[in-house]
């Protein structure tokens, strides 16, 4: 697979997963939930539009996407995942990276 090939996967529209909006993927950010988006074996990545992306927190985030299904994000109403996540991060060992 060229180097060419490789980046441009073939689509020329993608919709970021933040606003909704379906802009042209040369105008959007590939997104890992995993945070590892250089390792792309059988992988395949979400967008964010460019502003969503500079709005989004770029610092560390491991074990997040853990405690956001542990959660119940997007299967819970507002206050209940909020309450439900509270309580996962508390239990989050103390020498690990929040």
């Amino acid at each position: 697979m060229s180097f060419r090939h490789a980046w441009h996967r073939g689509e020329s529209t993608v919709t970021c997963i933040a606003c909704g909006e379906s802009v042209s993927r040369s105008d959007a950010r590939e997104y890992d939930k995993h945070g590892d988006r250089w390792d792309r074996a059988e992988k395949s990545f979400e967008y964010l539009c460019k502003p969503c992306d500079r709005q989004r927190c770029h610092s560390p985030r491991e074990g997040l996407e853990d405690r956001l299904v542990a959660a119940g994000a997007g299967r819970r109403d507002r206050g209940a995942f909020l309450a439900r996540y509270l309580d996962v991060a508390d239990h989050v060992p103390a020498d690990s990276d929040r």
